[in-house]
């Protein structure tokens, strides 16, 4: 049985740096959707799936950072990785605000620049297995069960909404990276307006008290971006 080859969406304006690139990608066993400007992009992805999108920042009519902002509006938990000769830490940050999973800066390594896609896609993979597949998280002192809606703790069992449940589902299986805020929204709400974004608030000040007797638990808001679940203590049954 042939390998199922990963999906990549290549933004890149430099025809020859760009054919290059797709080249050397699909040698890698990629299957390579190269677009030459940041409209394309963003027009291509909106018809084809793909598994990880690599942009370039300069590019013309719609920039790299416009371009990723305008792919997590649509689906905010595709894995981005940015291609860019800028170095500048206001660049490297511009990057990571928009959502990028990681910056690499031309010239770069090509081993090393596989080597960051498949960490990516495998902790991606990770990921999405813990949403799916997991029926309960033990964390710290507690344990969520996700069926029964129950967090056990030392104070005894918490029954949770069905709100609480999906958000701690969520926090765990994103656990020790950043949860985007707009997928928890409308993965849970259905939408990410402000009320919702508001009501997702409450809710995570209710799960922070929940967890209050495990002081090596915290929720980190990363601003503009989303939360952050912080544990070395967690493993999924």
């Amino acid at each position: 049985m042939s390998k199922v080859k990963h999906k990549i969406l290549l933004a890149e304006d430099d025809e020859g740096f760009g054919e290059l690139l797709k080249n050397y990608l699909e040698l890698n066993d990629f299957d390579v959707c190269w677009c030459k400007n940041g409209i394309e992009a963003f027009k291509t992805f909106h018809k084809k799936v793909f598994d990880i999108c690599l942009l370039d920042i300069m590019m013309p009519d719609m920039n790299g950072f416009e371009l990723a902002k305008e792919i997590k509006q649509n689906k905010a938990d595709m894995p981005l990785l940015f291609l860019s000769a800028k170095s500048l830490k206001e660049d490297l940050l511009a990057g990571y605000q928009c959502g990028a999973d990681d910056y690499i800066t031309k010239p770069f390594d090509s081993e090393l620049l596989i080597y960051k896609i498949n960490a990516i896609l495998k902790r991606t993979q990770l990921t999405q297995a813990n949403i799916e597949n997991k029926s309960s998280f033990v964390i710290g002192k507690y344990k969520l069960d996700i069926n029964l809606r129950l967090l056990y703790g030392p104070q005894g069992e918490q029954k949770l909404s069905p709100k609480e449940t999906e958000l701690l589902h969520l926090l765990c299986a994103y656990i020790d990276n950043v949860l985007p805020r707009e997928l928890a929204l409308k993965n849970i709400w259905g939408n990410d307006d402000y009320f919702s974004g508001r009501s997702m608030d409450v809710y995570i000040t209710k799960i922070r008290k929940y967890l209050k007797d495990d002081p090596s638990l915290e929720i980190i808001n990363i601003h503009g971006k989303g939360y952050r679940f912080n544990t070395n203590a967690i493993r999924a049954n």
